[in-house]
């Protein structure tokens, strides 16, 4: 399989995200989500980490930025997506789920 780097916006299907996750203050991993206007459905989640990055105020302390998960779609692509816990701006404030890569057969 071949990773193609996309870095682009992907949009949760509204009632696909699980309340166990969100329960414990991390974001819930949406079951489905619209990415160029294609719906795609997660089968299985193959791996998952979380980013750090320093205080941005110039402290020595170590704040949690994304939330990563490798999944596996029902058609078989393997994508890579992350949440990211704090937004650029205001005005992105609903801008928190992204494709960062996806790999497929060539």
């Amino acid at each position: 399989m071949k990773e193609e780097f996309i870095s682009e916006l992907i949009e949760p299907v509204e009632g696909t995200m699980g309340p166990v996750a969100m329960a414990k203050g991390e974001p819930a991993l949406p079951g489905r989500f619209i990415w160029r206007g294609e719906e795609y459905v997660v089968a299985e989640v193959l791996e998952t980490w979380k980013e750090t990055g320093p205080d941005k105020g110039g402290g020595e302390a170590k704040y949690l930025r994304k939330h990563w998960f490798k999944i596996r779609t029902d058609s078989g692509v393997e994508m890579k997506i992350y949440f990211q816990r704090q937004p650029q701006s205001r005005a992105q404030s609903k801008q928190r789920w992204w494709l960062y890569s996806l790999s497929a057969d060539e």
